[in-house]
Parts: structure tokens; sequence; C-alpha cells
């Protein structure tokens, strides 16, 4: 059987003459896990359908706001701020617990998540990324999932190293079901309607940061891609929309903040009021984020490249 953990192997030239990233091998049943993903997002795009039968009534709409934004809150703050970037440390078993409420959203599990993530910002808007916005809007917000690109170049060493991250990994696609028979259990098949709405804005929403994200916006922060901070995707996704300032420092908890005139100025980011109040419960330490001075500096030496790579490396605890 293929081995999971075969290291990257580079890249190579298609018969197009593009660079693509060489895949490691991956065994027939993580391949078939990983394919799930995808098969039960359409699912639960086809089960909306169901709430034009049934309605949704105010019980129903507060289960779909609730499931979105919990949800949402495991994939921003534990998929990408804790797992991904390591902007706080925390207990293993808040990454365990946030995991395992991520992979109820549809999302994947976190060795997925974090793979493509990180070749996100190894490439970002270049060919080799597996979603670039310079491919078009809509490749970017869906149709890379779709294609071979789905399937992550590799797994991070990090996230499979926990045997219960990587179980979670490899089963992602059964919390899921298992939140759908919870709602029908709960509201019947209203309930469960209501679960396929949050689950389909959800999948939106968090898309919305790789389509809107690179094209709609402001970038106050000077990089090499197209990143941009949007107020509407950064109020649906608790903070992520904030992406260009992301870029400048991916390593940050705290992404809402932007410069006005030649001011520091904070923005809604409520993954970090979160990761804050975990901070107080004595749940996360070491909160990274960049001193003012930072900030206001990046903002002219962003024009220097060879600058703005000593920058990102630049970390101010909280």
């Amino acid at each position: 059987m293929p081995s999971d953990h075969l290291p990257y192997n580079g890249v190579s030239t298609d018969s197009k003459g593009l660079t693509r990233l060489r895949k490691q091998n991956y065994s027939g049943l993580t391949l078939a896990a990983y394919w799930m993903g995808p098969i039960l997002i359409v699912v639960c795009h086809l089960g909306i359908i169901l709430s034009l039968f049934t309605g949704l009534s105010v019980g129903a709409w507060l289960w779909v706001i609730l499931l979105y934004w919990v949800r949402m809150l495991a994939i921003t703050a534990i998929y990408h701020r804790l797992l991904t970037h390591k902007a706080y440390s925390s207990p293993r078993a808040i990454k365990w617990i946030g995991s395992l409420v991520a992979t109820t959203a549809g999302q994947m599990g976190p060795s997925w998540w974090k793979g493509h993530h990180e070749e996100h910002h190894r490439f970002t808007d270049q060919i080799t990324e597996p979603h670039a916005s310079t491919v078009g809007f809509w490749w970017a917000h869906y149709r890379w999932l779709l294609s071979s690109n789905f399937i992550p170049t590799r797994l991070p060493s990090d996230i499979e190293q926990d045997a219960a991250l990587r179980t979670l990994d490899r089963l992602h696609f059964l919390p899921l079901i298992a939140l759908g028979g919870l709602s029908y259990a709960v509201g019947g098949l209203e309930y469960l309607a209501a679960f396929f709405v949050s689950t389909v804005i959800l999948f939106h929403g968090v898309a919305l940061v790789n389509s809107v994200c690179h094209k709609f916006g402001s970038q106050p922060f000077i990089t090499d891609n197209n990143s941009r901070n949007n107020g509407l995707a950064a109020f649906l996704t608790l903070g992520e929309g904030w992406h260009n300032f992301h870029h400048a420092f991916p390593w940050s908890a705290r992404q809402g903040l932007t410069i006005v005139g030649e001011r520091v100025c904070y923005l809604p980011d409520f993954t970090f009021l979160f990761i804050r109040c975990l901070a107080s419960l004595g749940l996360a330490a070491k909160i990274k984020q960049p001193s003012k001075e930072t900030v206001l500096a990046s903002r002219s030496c962003y024009q220097d490249k060879s600058k703005a790579r000593d920058l990102q490396h630049l970390r101010v605890g909280s």
C-alpha cells in the first residue's frame, strides 16, 4: 500500500509547458476518504431543496446561524490561526476538540486543510497555487475543488504525527454526517434542511477568502500578490476577510489591523477576540501580533521586497 508520508517531490512540467507540483503518493483509502468531501458538499447543495418543502421556522433559522458561526470559528481560530500559522499555542485538547468541530463544517480534515493553505501562501496567485485567483474568479471560489488540485501536494508532518488529528483528517466526513443526523433528531426534516442551508452558506463564506479577497477590496499593505481587505468577507468569516493584512503578517493572531493616515487602526476581528478569551481561561498563550511600529513601517518597507521578507519574520508577542 502506498505510504501517505512520502517526501515532497518538487515540480514537473506538463504537456502544455506549465509548471505543476508533483504530489506525494497517497493510499487508495486516503484518496477515497478525501473525495468524500466534494461529494458531500454537492449533496448539501442539493439538500437545500428540502427547505423549499419544509420551510424554515424561526427556530430552524437560529439553528442555521448557530451551526454557521460555531463551525466558522473552528475553521478560523483552530484550523487557520492555530494549526496552520501557529499564531498562538494551546493545549492538545483545544486542537482536538476544535478540529472535531471544524470537520463538521464539510471543510475537510486538519492535514488536508493545512496542506492546501500552506501552498496558498507559498505560491499565492501563481499557476502552482491550487486555487490561484489569476486563473479566474469562479476557479478560485469553487471550481478548483472539482479538479486534481483538490488533492494536496503534500501533507504537513506536524499534523500527521498527531494520531488524533490524523485520524480526524481521514475520517473528516463522519462528523459532518453525524451533525446532519443530530439536526434531524433535534427537529426532523426541517432542521435537517437547516443543516444543509447552514453548511452551504458556510462553504461559500470560506470560499470568499479565495475569490473575493483576491479581487475586491483595499490593499493598505503592499505585497507581491492580489490579496485585499474586504469588510463583507471579514464579517462573514469572523475576521478572515482582512486578507491583505494576513498576507503581510501571516503569523499574526490578530488580522483586523490597517493603516489610516499615520495611525494603526483596529478592525472587527471576532476570531481574535475568541483567542483572547481562550487566553483568559488559560487555554491559549504566546499570542503573536506585530507591534504598531512594525505595522506602520510595513507600509513603506514593503516597497522594498528584501525588507518585506525581513518583516515577515518579526514576531512581537501580545
